[in-house]
């Protein structure tokens, strides 16, 4: 039994472990596979700017704009022509400019050309950005003026009014000024200082607004060296007339501020990595952006491309997107590309991989997206020229494509869970399966062994198998065979005693007889006399013994007739109430007849057993309660007597052979318990049903005998 317990739990538990095993290991498999595609995603972009960086070593030509100025870049200062998509409309709505208002500087009381604390903007400031299309730069102005003043119609100077100033250091190196002031509303020419002569090249428009005016110009990119600066004249009337803020100091060529225009000769380098699944970036040593290429939204890495060429939709993808994919990404979590990119148009690019990299280190950084949703890789490698770093190229990718691809595996193996669990309990239901029914025929054999009363009636069959349940049945098989020749030989000792008890009983019997017949003193007579007691006692109890063995017999062979129970029951009544005159019977039988199967003459033994137990067991002076009634389809007899209530753990047993509840002490009949054990014989042999329990209110106990009524 023990190896059997042990032997089984031991493959459950191994096998369940194994099942609980495999999915954990497959799980910190593919995190681990993840950690070394994004080390092979940071390598490989490192190898891309490498590559990028290597086809603009020693071109110091396209870094020359750039290299001309060593001063920090100032932000407001230092201007950014950032590359337009389209060709923006003079008219002054700065329709054309809504993509770009992110883009635009705020201009305000620190840019005064002379300082006043008291400054309030609503009295002057702008909003101003520069942008690149095609030949063209393009200029914005959104001033915001608490009182505008237009050139008057007859003055012939161009100054003392509200204009915007430009101050632009040619490719020759000399400092040129224009003004842009105007009469109203519409389109407007700038005039070239000091000669006040219109200059067509720079054309523009001017419009009134509620807050004050706006201003858009677009001038040629050959007359642009590398300074640029913009300065708004504001003329009101009072003691301070004249307001000048300024984009940089318009009146010193050394202190203007720089103009960086995007490097078309790098752009063009850098646009067919576009197509790697990267964001290019190529800045100078100042940080500054000369070129850009790709977008980061569909910058997944080469993995995620790769993957889409091979994605193949059949049934079982189908299947798995309808079914599977909702249950799964109720963990995983999609790659978003809806994330929020700040730097999808800068002027400069700032970070510790980039700083690295204006030193001459190759270098990358992690960063997260300010929305938490993405991570994105940047790659940056210095651009060498005349063993000075000249700039440096920076590659960007989100780790949406190793997601993607960590999601695809964890799909797999999501299915490859899926599978092993469901086979696993498919193999486990019929492993189960199979041991149970094993065991329930065990079982089975087992009870049909064993009869009710635990007489031993047949034998189990010894199994063949190996393992632990054929263990078993085999060690059961010999259990029940030992406790077969053991039961035979309890059953046969009763008959056998009373057969070999018989001759020596008589011999004594007839010996005492003699005795009396020659004794004649009356101390010996009263010797005999005990004698003769005990021999005839004796003489009851193997008379006894023999009584259920034959009993036993006679039930194997008898034949069953039909006969009616309430004449059976009637007559052994008025028997009994002649047979036991001393006693009181409270009788109530039903009148009509109960028809029933077995044998008339076996009843009576049966009720003769009850009867007597009842009149042993009753208190003095009390009746013994006799009743036959037909319920349905069954008649039921009882017999009830007051008395000693039957022991809590007696149950069934007390119709089991050799089992009685009489105290020894009290006993004036030898008894060896198999009266009730008759009477249940007799049952069987009716195919009825006995049971013995105490009366409800504790008082006595009463016999109940359930039997079949046979249907006319």
């Amino acid at each position: 039994m023990a190896r059997f317990g042990l032997g089984l739990r031991s493959k459950v538990i191994v096998l369940s472990c194994f099942l609980f095993v495999l999915p954990w290991l497959g799980y910190e498999y593919v995190w681990e596979m993840e950690k070394y595609l994004r080390k092979g995603q940071e390598k490989t972009l490192v190898g891309t700017t490498r590559a990028l960086a290597t086809a603009l070593h020693e071109r110091p030509a396209l870094f020359e704009n750039a290299s001309q100025f060593t001063d920090k870049v100032e932000k407001g200062r230092d201007l950014y022509a950032y590359s337009i998509d389209n060709a923006i409309r003079l008219d002054g709505e700065l329709g054309d400019w809504q993509p770009y208002q992110e883009l635009m500087w705020q201009y305000h009381g620190q840019y005064l050309s002379t300082p006043n604390p008291e400054h309030d903007n609503a009295d002057l400031s702008f909003r101003h950005m520069v942008g690149k299309y095609g030949n063209y730069l393009y200029a914005v102005f959104a001033v915001r003026d608490d009182t505008v003043r237009y050139r008057p119609k007859n003055a012939l100077g161009v100054s003392r009014n509200d204009h915007l100033k430009i101050a632009i250091k040619t490719p020759q190196g000399e400092l040129t000024n224009y003004i842009v002031a105007t009469r109203e509303d519409g389109w407007v020419n700038a005039f070239e200082l000091p000669s006040l002569q219109p200059y067509t090249q720079i054309q523009g428009y001017f419009r009134r607004t509620a807050q004050g005016y706006n201003i858009e110009l677009r001038m040629p990119l050959n007359m642009l060296g590398n300074k640029l600066g913009f300065a708004i004249s504001d003329w009101d009337d009072g003691p301070q007339q004249r307001h000048l803020m300024a984009t940089s100091n318009v009146h010193d060529a050394n202190r203007l501020g720089t103009v960086l225009l995007p490097s078309p000769e790098i752009k063009r380098i850098i646009k067919g990595m576009g197509h790697s699944g990267s964001r290019i970036w190529v800045v100078d040593k100042h940080h500054r952006v000369l070129a850009q290429s790709g977008t980061i939204q569909h910058a997944d890495g080469v993995w995620a491309s790769s993957l889409q060429e091979n994605e193949q939709q059949g049934a079982w993808q189908r299947f798995e997107e309808r079914f599977l994919h909702p249950l799964y990404y109720k963990i995983l979590t999609r790659p978003p590309s809806d994330f929020l990119d700040t730097l999808h148009d800068v002027a400069a690019l700032e970070g510790s991989h980039i700083a690295n990299a204006l030193k001459g280190k190759p270098a990358s950084n992690w960063r997260l997206t300010p929305d938490n949703k993405a991570v994105i890789l940047s790659a940056a490698y210095p651009i060498w020229g005349d063993d000075q770093v000249l700039g440096a190229v920076i590659a960007e990718e989100t780790t949406n494509g190793v997601r993607t691809l960590r999601n695809k595996a964890l799909e797999k193996l999501f299915n490859v869970i899926l599978a092993v669990m469901f086979i696993g309990t498919i193999t486990l239901f019929f492993f189960a399966s199979r041991i149970s029914s094993r065991i329930r025929r065990l079982r089975d054999s087992a009870e049909q062994a064993i009869d009710e009363q635990g007489r031993v009636r047949g034998t189990l069959t010894l199994s063949k198998d190996s393992d632990e349940i054929g263990d078993l049945s085999r060690s059961f098989a010999n259990i029940v065979n030992r406790l077969g020749g053991y039961t035979h030989y309890l059953e046969n000792m009763s008959s056998r005693l009373s057969h070999e008890l018989r001759t020596p009983v008589a011999v004594v019997r007839s010996s005492l007889e003699n005795l009396q017949m020659i004794a004649t003193e009356p101390q010996q007579q009263k010797y005999l006399t005990r004698a003769q007691e005990g021999v005839n006692r004796l003489n009851k109890l193997i008379t006894t013994m023999s009584e259920a063995t034959r009993l036993e017999q006679s039930i194997s062979t008898a034949k069953k007739e039909h006969y009616d129970l309430q004449q059976v029951v009637h007559g052994c009544m008025q028997g009994y109430q002649f047979a036991y005159p001393q006693a009181h019977f409270d009788i109530n039988i039903s009148d009509a007849a109960i028809p029933v199967e077995g044998s008339a003459d076996f009843l009576a033994q049966l009720l003769d057993k009850l009867i007597n137990n009842a009149l042993e067991f009753a208190y003095e002076g009390s009746a013994i309660a006799v009743s036959l009634e037909r319920q349905a389809q069954h008649a039921v007899l009882k017999v009830s007597n007051q008395g000693p209530a039957l022991p809590a753990d007696i149950g069934e047993h007390i119709f089991d052979s050799m089992v009685s509840v009489r105290e020894q002490d009290k006993q004036q009949q030898p008894h060896l318990g198999l009266g009730l054990y008759v009477a249940r014989l007799i049952a069987d042999y009716h195919q009825a049903q006995i049971k013995a329990e105490n009366l409800a209110d504790g008082s006595g106990v009463v016999f109940s005998l359930t039997i079949k009524i046979i249907q006319d």
